[in-house]
């Protein structure tokens, strides 16, 4: 069993749920529906788009917590691949996550609050304000591991008060417009309609994250056990917030208000309390990214981490503090991160990692299904629920995305797969300190508590 007082099984499940809230809950659930509704004008298609958004998350993190309870080592993606298909797979996965995988999201969550940091404090520098949320969060989790698991629950935590509370009083003091949730007859037809298909594109961007605790296996208490539990609790927690806060927004604010508007959580707040409800969800969406950007940056650098642990020529990747925290990768990232910040716009960057990411997580929920088959006596202390299905629905909803995001921005796509064979060649050229028989050998091996 894990000892608890160890610095590398630290975590708890609560602080492993709260890293998966903190990393999908980003800006997206605030800026997204005004793209939405001049496309979609129907309150119960709005809500399903959100809702199938969330049982697809769920469908992929009941995936990775199979993976997680039966390869239990941090890394995500790298593990899963590396031991699942081939060292060479593993390790494009990883030098996509430890490049841009993290940092590209970090940068665009700090990019976000250096925006909104605005309505609280008129005339500040965005790019300070940017560089400086970064930085703090990365010093917080360079002193220790116990430190960021403070620091983590509660910005986390209060966050999830907060957005709770907001859709509470939307209901209270809201004024209900005209906007019906029942589904109608052309309701069937919106909801197979390109505008549908486009926008949940978007909707699985806000949703990306669900898989943040499988990053930090090593860390966490009794990880099999807790690190499933974790990823289902978050996505769960994340889903209802997510329709409840859609739903308040269509409830209190004119549609007419919302259509093409980027800052839709600011105007549905000022719509309920007024100017200083504006004001309030500024703060609520700076909070939010606060959290999100402490949880990547958390999680990010313990991929380069176990990259570094593997291959001599990363060795340095994974040189540990006294207090178990990866310190060069932590830094490494950091720069990456100001890097993207001086030189990159918020856009550029979006487009940029939105179809690498989506293709390592369906080549890691396929792993499920190839395990199955190449090793069906591995011990798997969890299972995925009604499998097939949950791997199969999310697989179809993947490829589905990724096919639309390379014909309607093939270029920034291929710029994205262009990092990763990067990431390959220097695979083939990096000297590996194990080989693929002790990667295959130990899928054999029982599972570690």
């Amino acid at each position: 069993m894990n000892n608890p007082s160890n610095p590398r099984h630290s975590v708890s499940l609560v602080t492993a749920t709260a890293i998966v809230v903190a990393n999908i809950i980003g800006t997206g659930i605030f800026t997204s529906l005004g793209f939405q509704v001049s496309g979609i004008p129907s309150g119960f298609a709005l809500l399903s788009l959100w809702a199938i958004g969330g049982v697809c998350a769920l469908c992929g993190a009941l995936a990775y917590g199979e993976l997680a309870a039966a390869l239990p080592r941090s890394g995500g993606e790298y593990n899963f691949l590396s031991a699942v298909f081939h060292p060479g797979v593993g390790f494009v996965a990883g030098w996509t996550s430890a490049t841009i995988g993290f940092a590209a999201p970090i940068a665009l969550s700090a990019m976000a609050f250096g925006q909104y940091s605005q309505s609280i404090v008129p005339g500040v520098s965005p790019l300070a304000m940017s560089v400086a949320v970064a930085s703090i969060s990365s010093l917080v989790h360079l002193y220790s591991v116990r430190a960021g698991s403070v620091f983590q629950n509660a910005f986390t935590w209060v966050k999830v008060i907060l957005i709770a509370a907001f859709i509470v009083a939307g209901f209270a003091f809201g004024h209900a417009q005209s906007i019906s949730f029942a589904p109608r007859s052309h309701d069937l037809h919106l909801v197979f309609s390109t505008p549908f298909a486009v926008s949940l594109v978007y909707v699985m961007y806000a949703y990306s994250g669900w898989n943040a605790s499988t990053y930090i296996i090593g860390e966490v208490h009794n990880p099999q056990r807790n690190v499933p539990k974790s990823l289902l609790m978050g996505t769960t927690i994340v889903a209802l917030l997510y329709i409840g806060l859609n739903w308040i927004f269509l409830y209190t604010t004119p549609i007419t208000k919302l259509t093409n508007q980027l800052q839709v959580g600011v105007i549905a707040g000022t719509e309920v309390f007024g100017r200083s409800g504006g004001r309030f969800m500024g703060a609520l969406i700076c909070l939010v990214l606060i959290s999100s950007i402490s949880s990547m940056t958390w999680i990010g650098p313990r991929v380069a981490m176990a990259m570094g642990e593997d291959f001599r020529v990363l060795r340095l990747l994974a040189w540990k503090t006294k207090r178990g925290v990866p310190a060069v990768a932590v830094v490494l990232q950091l720069c990456i991160v100001n890097a993207l910040l001086f030189t990159t716009t918020f856009e550029v960057i979006l487009i940029y990692i939105q179809f690498t990411l989506i293709l390592c997580s369906f080549l890691t929920v396929l792993a499920v299904m190839v395990l199955r088959v190449t090793h069906p006596d591995l011990p798997r202390p969890y299972k995925i629920w009604a499998y097939p299905f949950p791997p199969l629905i999310f697989l179809s909803i993947t490829l589905w995305m990724m096919i639309s995001v390379l014909k309607a921005k093939p270029v920034e796509s291929i710029s994205g797969l262009g990092t990763m064979m990067l990431g390959l060649l220097v695979y083939f050229i990096s000297q590996k300190r194990g080989e693929r028989e002790e990667i295959t050998s130990s899928l054999a091996m029982p599972a570690v508590e």
